[in-house]
């Protein structure tokens, strides 16, 4: 194999665990990371031990400039991008609606859902066949809360998410004829760093009984989910979900 993948957030959770995977299976990686420099160096270094492709830039996908020199510096070292994992994401301490300002909600959509467009609007630029593209998959990382709204803890995070679910379908749509696929994994409760970052780093153990599964899931559990609509097994599909949560 010889494609190019463009993961962000790379550096830890779902992000690493989707590198390890695709590098697996051949991919030429390329890993965005914010600010973690340390864990993206790591997860290169062991990528390569193990016979990998892979390269970290660092880049914070809310800013415009920076999503622009991200890809950039993809054009500058692989001049191709076959799959884009838009995995970036983050979530502030949990509360209710009646409490959140609106710095607070620009924050979690900038990253959540503009940073994901913008990536979604670079990728499509390079993949189309509209624009000489070779055309490609975008896999978007949306949520369960998306569906369930995440009520007194991240409403916010639940409405970016439900907007990437929207970005999904209609994006999928706009560019079926032009070579690209369009889908999104939503995971459930992934035992993951971004529980901590919320303020609650046992909310798994708190809910894992409302799981029908009784356990929360893994990220490698939903790396399996993002290869698989990544690669040419998941062909007939577009603007399609797969929900990764136990059943919850």
């Amino acid at each position: 194999m010889d494609k190019v993948m463009l993961i962000t957030g790379a550096s830890r959770g779902i992000g690493a665990a989707t590198a390890r995977l695709a590098a697996q299976r051949g991919y030429r990686l390329l890993l965005n990371y914010r600010s973690r420099a340390d864990l993206a160096a790591r997860l290169v270094e062991e990528i390569a031990a193990a016979g990998g492709q892979a390269e970290a830039v660092q880049a914070d996908i809310a800013d415009e400039a920076e999503v622009l020199r991200l890809f950039e510096a993809l054009d500058r070292r692989h001049g191709r991008l076959d799959v884009l994992v838009n995995n970036a994401g983050m979530l502030e301490k949990q509360m209710r609606v009646e409490q959140m300002d609106a710095a607070r909600l620009q924050r979690v959509l900038a990253t959540n859902l503009i940073g994901t467009f913008l990536c979604c609007r670079e990728a499509v630029k390079r993949m189309s066949t509209r624009h000489g593209g070779r055309g490609g998959a975008i896999v978007n990382l949306s949520s369960m809360a998306a569906r369930l709204g995440a009520p007194d803890e991240y409403v916010d995070y639940a409405a970016a998410k439900g907007a990437v679910d929207s970005l999904t379908l209609g994006l999928a749509r706009e560019v079926a004829d032009e070579g690209i696929r369009v889908n999104a994994v939503r995971p459930g409760l992934i035992d993951t760093e971004i529980h901590a970052s919320g303020g609650e780093p046992g909310r798994i153990q708190r809910l894992q009984g409302s799981v029908p599964l009784r356990r929360g899931g893994t990220p490698e559990e939903v790396a399996e989910a993002i290869l698989w609509l990544a690669s040419e097994q998941s062909s007939y599909c577009t603007g399609s979900f797969i929900d990764v949560s136990g059943g919850r």
